[in-house]
């Protein structure tokens, strides 16, 4: 059986203006988000699961400091970082997340762990970390999550009340979250998300990624979805369950139904930012409202792209 298999990753959308970014930078994104592509590619290439194959290309992207997520987590309001992850398999609808947690170098792998070792869906904050400290998980220093650009944006604002999604000259900056969504040979889908939240966020705030149905969702009869951009506004517009539901109920593509939540439905109610979908027959979906999204894909029928901005 010969199906179209396909992933496609992001690493965040927002205010990234062209000219901005040194062509050197530039170029560093566009290499990490090859490598994360290449890596979760290789893993459908070889009949490996959809779920495999975006917990391997997260994985890359939480490893690198250039996206806020992992080792590049921005800091909090109290100097520390704070993660959230979530992981959903279309098939099942099995769905593990996890939020408020530091010191974990993958969160995504923790958030399947909970999926797959666990009755439960969602751990947070202490208990979260003492499930990873059950599994043997190491916990990284804080030296590990240091990045000086990161540390530098915090300095800037941290004794204000204000909070910014990750670096820019406008107030919206670059919402720094990571995903993958894939479709496998065998026509299964799955999403992930994992991010580092706001820049100086305050009271354990927890935005849209590691929710189920706003951030990230998955379901063999649709779509699987990860989305980036205003935490916010994304929970209240339950965004990603939102595409499934428009495909589901109206019979749109995720073309469609993608770009009409994007497009439409999350700016009528305020928010902007972007998301990545998959179809169980491999087709993608990269719609954003904002300058640019850090995104890539590449399909078994050999189409692959990786960019930053519009065109």
């Amino acid at each position: 059986m010969n199906k179209k298999y396909s992933i496609a990753i992001h690493g965040g959308a927002g205010t990234l203006v062209k000219g901005l970014m040194t062509p050197e930078k530039e170029e560093q994104y566009k290499a990490a988000l090859n490598e994360a592509l290449e890596k979760g590619y290789a893993v459908l290439e070889n009949n490996g699961s959809a779920m495999e194959a975006i917990e391997t290309a997260v994985i890359h992207l939480e490893d690198s400091p250039l996206f806020n997520a992992g080792k590049g987590s921005v800091f909090t309001n109290d100097g520390t970082h704070e993660m959230d992850a979530a992981i959903m398999d279309g098939k099942t609808l099995d769905a593990g997340a996890v939020s408020l947690i530091t010191g974990i170098k993958n969160p995504i792998s923790l958030a399947r762990d909970i999926m797959e070792k666990t009755e439960h869906v969602f751990l947070a904050g202490e208990g979260a970390m003492r499930f990873a400290k059950s599994l043997g998980y190491t916990l990284e220093t804080p030296e590990y999550f240091y990045d000086e650009h990161r540390y530098q944006q915090w300095q800037n604002i941290k004794d204000s009340d204000k909070f910014q999604l990750d670096h820019s000259m406008k107030r919206e900056g670059k919402f720094g979250t990571v995903g993958a969504v894939a479709c496998d040979k065998n026509g299964n889908i799955a999403a992930a998300t994992s991010t580092g939240g706001m820049t100086n966020k305050r009271w354990g705030r927890v935005g849209d990624s590691p929710m189920i149905g706003s951030g990230t969702y998955a379901n063999n009869k649709t779509c699987a979805v990860s989305c980036t951009g205003s935490g916010e506004y994304f929970i209240r517009g339950v965004v990603a369950y939102d595409v499934s539901c428009l495909m589901e109920y109206k019979g749109m593509t995720v073309e469609e139904a993608a770009t009409e939540v994007i497009n439409k439905r999350v700016l009528e109610i305020g928010g902007d930012g972007g998301l990545i979908a998959v179809d169980t027959e491999g087709n993608i979906a990269m719609p954003f409202n904002t300058e640019g999204m850090y995104r890539a894909f590449k399909t078994s029928e050999e189409k692959k792209e990786i960019s930053i901005y519009k065109d």
